[in-house]
């Protein structure tokens, strides 16, 4: 159980449990700002890059294409530790059995896609061909990605419930909010739809970093 004792000074400390947990938990706040920003400082710079028309999963291409592919894994672990913490900071029920492990599955779905680089694509890198071949490693990009998405959209859902159960309207209703917009963008650029469906998607990319953020800074003060 995470306690908060009194310090001989007469100051409230967390205990060591609680420390671990709100660290775990900080993963979480800081998983989207640095995926986005590595992802948004390569879109800006790297030649041939339409960031109306590609995705961000292209730029793992290319002779720069290790910094996205460091980008998903490090994004996918700090990911995986906030669902850890969330499995810890979380009260006993449903939402405690599914939401971390439906979050912890997002995790690894982005290693999964710096792993399985995706296919170059509508002429990126420069030079590329417009068209795109699918190769095994870029089908297994699409599948894992694909779980991964789902995973996130049934988490949000999870937790939409479980805070209309506890009386957080609020809450509900952007986690709700939240997965709907993501399914929706996702089935978008899915479909293969270009210009429009790639920009919502971008949207709903930071939608859904900014939701985690605020989940797990909810969690982070109710660790005690």
């Amino acid at each position: 159980m995470l306690t908060t004792h009194l310090h001989p000074t007469g100051t409230d400390y967390c205990s060591p449990a609680t420390r671990i947990t709100r660290s775990l938990l900080g993963y979480g706040l800081i998983a989207g700002p640095f995926y986005v920003v590595v992802s948004l400082a390569q879109a800006l710079t790297r030649e041939g890059f339409r960031l109306h028309e590609h995705s961000w999963s292209l730029l793992a291409n290319g002779s720069l294409g290790w910094i996205q592919i460091t980008n998903f894994i490090v994004t996918g672990l700090m990911t995986g530790a906030a669902a850890i913490g969330l499995r810890r900071a979380m009260p006993l029920g449903r939402a405690r059995r599914w939401a971390p492990w439906l979050i912890f599955g997002y995790g690894t779905s982005m290693v999964g896609a710096g792993v399985f680089t995706a296919d170059p694509a509508r002429g990126f890198p420069a030079g590329a061909a417009e068209g795109t071949t699918v190769s095994w490693h870029g089908m297994a990009h699409l599948m894992t990605g694909g779980i991964g998405f789902l995973c996130l959209v049934t988490a949000c859902l999870v937790l939409g419930s479980h805070f209309a159960d506890t009386g957080r309207a609020g809450m509900a209703w952007y986690s709700r909010v939240t997965g709907v917009a993501f399914l929706a963008a996702f089935a978008g650029i899915a479909s293969g739809s270009r210009g429009p469906a790639t920009v919502v998607f971008v949207a709903a990319v930071l939608l859904v970093w900014t939701w985690l953020a605020a989940i797990c800074h909810h969690f982070y003060r109710a660790a005690s």
